[in-house]
């Protein structure tokens, strides 16, 4: 069996393993959305900044890219997807059902929100989150960073996210 690994956010375009295969996708039930307090990769625990992460919401569905692993590197891509995804564990790690765009459906690994944790911030308003975005810097770079390349790559893989569309617009501006 494939291991898969399904892509929102920054897997799109900085998966840190080796893929066998690139297939765009979508996962139902879930949405993209800035809802998580990022305070190690894009922010502090002092001045946090913002996340993708999938908040489940029935009806609705994020499209992404499911990854497929190369063989014989699932357990080394495993431990490393866990150390970077689950740093806070404001991740939690789940097996979803993603359908290809090619027909086929597989089971995909996939990084899901805990609307428990202390870092989930669902609803914020977009002019907040553009805000937070365009000022944050954590261990791994500015949320802005974090921000254009999520945007940049599902506009070059054909997926269109409006509402990170308008962020990437309005992020640019503020930080001009």
């Amino acid at each position: 069996m494939s291991m898969w690994v399904f892509g929102y956010g920054s897997l799109l375009w900085n998966p840190g393993f080796e893929v066998a295969e690139s297939v765009i996708a979508t996962l139902p039930d879930y949405a993209r959305s800035f809802c998580m307090r990022s305070i190690h990769h894009r922010g502090t625990v002092d001045d946090p900044g913002l996340v993708l992460a999938l908040d489940q919401q029935a009806g609705e569905a994020c499209e992404g890219v499911a990854l497929r692993v190369v063989a014989d590197q699932e357990e080394e891509t495993l431990a490393y997807l866990r150390a970077r995804e689950l740093i806070s564990s404001a991740y939690m790690e789940k097996e979803l059902a993603v359908q290809l765009q090619d027909g086929r459906t597989v089971t995909a690994l996939v990084y899901v929100i805990d609307e428990d944790h202390d870092q989930y911030c669902g609803g914020l308003p977009l002019e907040e989150q553009a805000q937070i975005i365009a000022h944050a810097v954590g261990g791994r770079g500015p949320n802005t960073e974090y921000l254009y390349n999520t945007a940049e790559h599902l506009t070059s893989v054909g997926l269109h996210d409006p509402a990170l569309e308008w962020l990437a617009a309005r992020v640019k501006t503020i930080a001009a």
